[in-house]
């Protein structure tokens, strides 16, 4: 299946699939900085998806779309069934991973070590294809172990463009699968985003977005001069509000949400959920990084990391602490 983009890339600013963290919570606040962004759940396997409860894994708010569903998998009949149970639900992309290196997906024969099966991938993609009319994506990486050729990559992604598959997120690292964890997959493999451009180059009409090592907002425009989008992994959750400063920069929006709102509506929602039996602590977690680099932000953070008052699963923690940073701790906010 092949989408028409508009000018802007519906794909242009995206947040990363990140495990035990891009969760509906998570996503239902990263929502509310930035209006237009593209949001990816957490990768789920399709084990997972066949064999667990659906609504833990699937449900999401409305309010997060467009939001993308991310399997992990490698049997196509298996995937073509994910993808429909996901597009039934209600997301809007279906994006395979093709890049995670955790020994755990690695036992599973799929993520990263798919990249060195691109026929089974196509036909993989041409299933998805088949099940649903939203699109199908892939995140990949540039490589595998430390050969740096970009061969392998070049023939991965001529397959899948071949199914008519149009976007490529594409991790600008190689995926080294024996000796580094998935964190050191994410920090030790030099950036390569020169052959991420060749990859651009060579598929013009495909739309490519870079991922890894996107930390602020110069080096995103910088990006976007060459790419079709970026996606932000670690830098929107140690510091969301990049969020809201990409949004204005990309004209997404025209000034950053503020700040009173984002917490009211984030303490109704936690309200809300708490009232299903999500635990505070769970909901506050997002909220961590919320203040990075303002006076105050120590604070904010052990307000929200105490456990013996998250423990209370009272949304008036959450209230309180925002109260008290404003007063308190940064007098500037008294008026914000």
């Amino acid at each position: 299946m092949t989408e028409e983009l508009s000018k802007i890339s519906p794909w242009q600013l995206c947040v990363a699939p990140m495990i035990d963290v891009t969760d509906r919570h998570c996503r239902f606040f990263h929502r509310l900085l930035a209006p237009k962004a593209r949001l990816y759940t957490e990768m789920i396997t399709t084990t997972a998806l066949e064999y667990g409860d659906l609504s833990r894994h699937l449900d999401f708010d409305l309010s997060e779309q467009p939001v993308a569903l991310q399997l992990g998998g490698c049997d196509p009949i298996e995937l073509a069934r994910c993808a429909k149970l996901g597009e039934k639900w209600g997301f809007n992309e279906i994006n395979l991973n093709c890049g995670c290196p955790s020994e755990r997906v690695q036992k599973g024969e799929f993520g990263a070590r798919l990249m060195r099966q691109p026929n089974l991938v196509a036909d993989a993609v041409k299933a998805m294809q088949d099940a649903v009319s939203i699109p199908v994506t892939v995140k990949h990486r540039l490589g595998l172990d430390y050969d740096e050729s970009i061969d392998l990559v070049s023939d991965f992604v001529r397959a899948l463009y071949d199914t008519g598959c149009r976007v490529f997120i594409a991790h600008a690292r190689n995926a080294v699968l024996a000796g580094l964890s998935p964190r050191d997959n994410r920090e030790v493999p030099p950036l390569r985003y020169q052959d991420a451009a060749l990859i651009k180059a060579q598929f013009p009409e495909a739309t490519v977005v870079l991922n890894g090592g996107l930390v602020d907002v110069e080096g995103c425009q910088q990006a976007l001069r060459t790419f079709d989008g970026v996606m932000l992994g670690r830098a929107a959750w140690h510091n969301p509000g990049i969020l809201s400063d990409l949004s204005v920069a990309l004209q997404n929006v025209t000034e950053r949400p503020d700040q009173d709102t984002v917490i009211e509506r984030y303490a109704r929602y936690c309200d809300d959920q708490i009232n299903r039996g999500v635990p505070l602590r769970v909901l506050a977690r997002p909220l961590l990084g919320f203040m990075q680099g303002v006076p105050g932000s120590r604070y904010w953070r052990q307000s929200l990391s105490d456990q013996k008052t998250l423990s209370s699963d009272d949304v008036a923690v959450l209230l309180r602490a925002w109260q008290n940073l404003k007063n308190y701790v940064n007098p500037a906010f008294k008026n914000a």
